[in-house]
């Protein structure tokens, strides 16, 4: 007798109609990131599936290079439905590396089969996001040189605000002008101190 999937398939809809979002309550220190963890995943949906008659279980396969997960609704009718088979490698080969990958074979096949995708990589793939390039340094050179010849206070002003207007907002180099202008104001006082020894 071919499995009936109307009862279970109408209670599914039912229930991810009041799913509630995966928390990000983990975190992974090797990404500096948080994650939704397998707890988070099963309290985001138990109770939708619980309250419309829906048991929740998933199995286990034997596998030698890692395990196999199937996330498996069970409804109340008697029918079940299910996602399919995920299979995850174990990064290490003892019992901490199968578990880790059980674990993490289970959260990612239930957030499949029940449609939750909160934003997540503890897995690292989609790791990191790409940066924005550095925006260029302007060069500043020639209204420094022109700071330092300015004859007279008209000409320092002049250059002094074509300087400060070409960095763009680089407060590094603002300084640098800021430095040039008063260096170059202290140069003119000891000129002027040196011509009226000389007179």
């Amino acid at each position: 007798m071919e499995n009936s999937f109307t009862k279970v398939a109408a209670a599914f809809v039912k229930a991810q109609k009041e799913f509630g979002p995966a928390l990000k309550s983990s975190s992974n220190p090797h990404f500096k990131s948080r994650y939704a963890d397998l707890a988070a995943c099963v309290e985001a949906v138990v109770d939708a599936l619980n309250n419309n008659g829906i048991g929740l279980t998933q199995r286990v396969s034997p596998c030698d290079n890692g395990v196999i997960i199937e996330t498996v609704f069970v409804h109340e009718s008697g029918e079940v439905m299910t996602s399919g088979q995920l299979h995850v490698p174990a990064t290490k080969q003892d019992a901490q590396g199968y578990g880790s990958a059980l674990t993490y074979a289970r959260r990612y096949s239930l957030m499949a089969a029940c449609g939750i995708a909160p934003e997540d990589d503890d897995g690292n793939a989609a790791t990191k996001r790409p940066t924005a390039p550095a925006a260029p340094v302007p060069d500043i050179t020639d209204h420094l040189s022109a700071i330092e010849a300015s004859a007279n206070s008209d000409e320092l002003a002049a250059s002094y605000t074509a300087a400060i207007n070409a960095c763009q907002g680089n407060q590094a180099l603002q300084a640098k002008v800021i430095a040039a202008k008063k260096a170059r104001i202290e140069r003119a006082k000891k000129e002027k101190a040196n011509e009226k020894q000389g007179n």
